[in-house]
Formats: C-alpha cells, sequence, structure tokens
C-alpha cells in the first residue's frame, strides 16, 4: 500500500478514542468545552467516549436526527446554546454524529462569534470516509442539498470504526460509496481494495485500514486545493447528478440516503464519462453492473428529466449557463470543468433510467 498518500491535515484513525479526545479537551478551559449531537448518538455513540478524562465538563446540546433537521433552526438552536452557555473565540466545540450533525455543528462552531475552534467525531461510515474531513460546512436551504455553508477546517477529526457497530447496513453501504469514488478517481488499487471488501458482513478491523487509506486519498485533494478551485473537484464525481437525484427524492417523499443517490449519481457520469473523455463502455457497462448489484435498481421516469436538470443547474460547481461535471478518462485519472449541455444531460439520464428497468 505505499502508494498512498499521507495525511495533511490533524486526522487520527484510533481504537482509542477516548485518549485521542481527552488529549484535545485537556488544552482548553474546562468551562469552555461544549457537545453538539443528534437524538440517536445522544443514546448509542456517547458510551464510547463517556470514561475520556475530562468528558463530564462537556456542556451538551441535542439535536434531532435525520436530513430533514439539516436546516438553519437547527444551527440557531446550536447558536442560542453557545450563547446561553458562556461560549468565546477561545472555546472547543466537539460535534459528535454523521455527516448530518457534522455539517451542522462545524458550521455553528465556524460562525459563532466569528469563528471557534472545532473537533469532529464521525459516527458513520459516510461521515468518516466524506462528510467530516475537507472543512466543507453548512445546510439544507431551499429545498437544494447544502445550499449554504462555508469552508472551514476542523482543528482535529478523530475517527473510530467503534461507533460502526450501531448502523444499520443501508447506512453502512451509503458510506461505502465515497470510498468506492475514491478508488475510480484515484487508483485502480483503492478501487479494488473497496470492491473486495464484504459490505453486508462487515470486518470493522479491516474496515479501519481501508477507512484510513480512502480518507488519505480525500485529503491529498483537499490540501492542495483546500477552497476548491481546481483539482478538489476531483471529489464531485457522481454528485453532480447524485445531488439532483438527493434532491428530487426529499421533494418527492421519497428520500434517498446520501451514498445511495452517489452511486445512481456515478452510474450517469460513468456514462457522461464515456461520450466526453472516452472511457471505454465497457468499463462502464461492467461498474454499472456492479454497482446496481450494491445499491439495487432506482427507477426514473422521462418526465422526470426536466425537473432533475433544473436542480443540476443549481450545483454550486457551475460557472455559466451549463453543468458543470468532474468525469474520469479511465480509473485513477479525473477530467475536472467538464461542461456538458441540456441533451447529454438527457442522454445520461436516459441510459440511467433503461438500465434501471
Amino acid at each position: 500500500m505505499n502508494n498512498y498518500p499521507t495525511y495533511h491535515a490533524s486526522i487520527i484513525v484510533t481504537s482509542e478514542i477516548e485518549v485521542e479526545l481527552g488529549k484535545i479537551l485537556s488544552r482548553y478551559p474546562k468551562d469552555k468545552l461544549f457537545l453538539v449531537t443528534e437524538t440517536n448518538c445522544d443514546l448509542f455513540c456517547l458510551p464510547l467516549i463517556h470514561k475520556t478524562i475530562g468528558f463530564e465538563h462537556l456542556k451538551k446540546v441535542v439535536i434531532p436526527a435525520g436530513e430533514e433537521n439539516k436546516k438553519l433552526t437547527s444551527v440557531e438552536k446550536i447558536w442560542l446554546f453557545l450563547s446561553q452557555s458562556g461560549a468565546d473565540r477561545k472555546s472547543l466545540v466537539v460535534n459528535l454524529g454523521g455527516g448530518m450533525l457534522t455539517d451542522l455543528g462545524s458550521f455553528a462552531a465556524s460562525t459563532f462569534k466569528r469563528g471557534m475552534d472545532f473537533v469532529n467525531i464521525p459516527t458513520t461510515l459516510l461521515s468518516q470516509v466524506d462528510a467530516s474531513v475537507g472543512g466543507k460546512t453548512g445546510f439544507n436551504f431551499n429545498g437544494l442539498k447544502n445550499e449554504i455553508g462555508v469552508i472551514n477546517q476542523p482543528m482535529s477529526v478523530l475517527i473510530d470504526t467503534r461507533f460502526l457497530q450501531s448502523i444499520d447496513i443501508p447506512n453502512l453501504i451509503s458510506g461505502y460509496a465515497e470510498m468506492v469514488k475514491h478508488g475510480l478517481i484515484y487508483s485502480k488499487e483503492h478501487l479494488e481494495e473497496v470492491r473486495n471488501f464484504d459490505s453486508k458482513n462487515p470486518d470493522l478491523n479491516i474496515l479501519r485500514g481501508i477507512i484510513a487509506r480512502s480518507v488519505a486519498i480525500k485529503d491529498s485533494f483537499v490540501f492542495r486545493d483546500p477552497n476548491e478551485n481546481n483539482i478538489r473537484k476531483a471529489l464531485n464525481f457522481g454528485h453532480t447528478i447524485g445531488h439532483a437525484f438527493e434532491s428530487f427524492a426529499m421533494e418527492t417523499d421519497k428520500p434517498l440516503l446520501h451514498g445511495y443517490a452517489v452511486a445512481y449519481g456515478m452510474i450517469a457520469e460513468l456514462y457522461l464519462s464515456h461520450k466526453i473523455c472516452d472511457l471505454p463502455m465497457a468499463t462502464v457497462t461492467e461498474l454499472t453492473d456492479w454497482l446496481i448489484d450494491v445499491y439495487g435498481r432506482y427507477s426514473i421516469a422521462e418526465s422526470s428529466f426536466e425537473s432533475l436538470y433544473q436542480l443540476m443547474t443549481h450545483d454550486k460547481k457551475n460557472e455559466g449557463k451549463r453543468v458543470n461535471f468532474t468525469l474520469i478518462p479511465y480509473i485513477g485519472e479525473v477530467a475536472i470543468n467538464q461542461n456538458c449541455d441540456k441533451n447529454l444531460v438527457f442522454e445520461a439520464l436516459d441510459y440511467f433510467k433503461k438500465i434501471n428497468r
């Protein structure tokens, strides 16, 4: 595994999270420690860190679980908690939860008093390999994913696979999609490592190593381009169409887990990669068959193409009137800033529709 990058951020993959968290808490005044979590993590994840030295000093606020709570009113609840509890710019916020929670808590900490330190402790596979790393923070607004937010790096990310003991297989497979993406944009070696992992009967000890290498891949892109002006856009593969699927599903009250939406987005964007970047169609077909085997079929109607396209036009990566994509000429190589016209996007959606019959 010598071809993997090394970390540049304070990312710690550990089986001794109480020790690592205790070291961080000891650097701050006892009355300046704050914990942001959500209802499920309050019940199932907090026991893993409750013996941490200094844990008793953490003042806690609990946000309702669920993507529907990734909204401004939840941020306001955190702000109010911090204000009433005496937080200031020398305080520390510990965010314990999945991607929804770490995005919210990180945004609240980044904006309260114009910014305070925060640590992310991701508790789902999706948040461990993606959401908690990279500094993207924010919340959903006006029916659009992550429409409001800032980029601000956490002082540390603590990853422990023992948290994954409490999540179900669909949520585990949701996070698995981001590791698949990292393989597609970085190396065949990592893609094969991810594909060979039994996600339906997971061995968490084996998974710890795969997570460490997957996070290192993401971190290498972030380090080179923290504000997403250039190569960091590689991490958006599958997300332009995937976010449209996800937002459309929320509108129709048939929500999709984020990783499932990204997996479906990758299928459509693999087709675009063939049309624009000459990715062999045999590769597209083979990967499509595998992704459908893992994530199941997702039916879309031709009548929904226009709505999906309009959602894509709101994507933050767009510049001008065309929709901007990250595509792959071959596994392990990316082509950023690929602008596609409406007809070609509809062609990709039609490919997706037909293979999901």
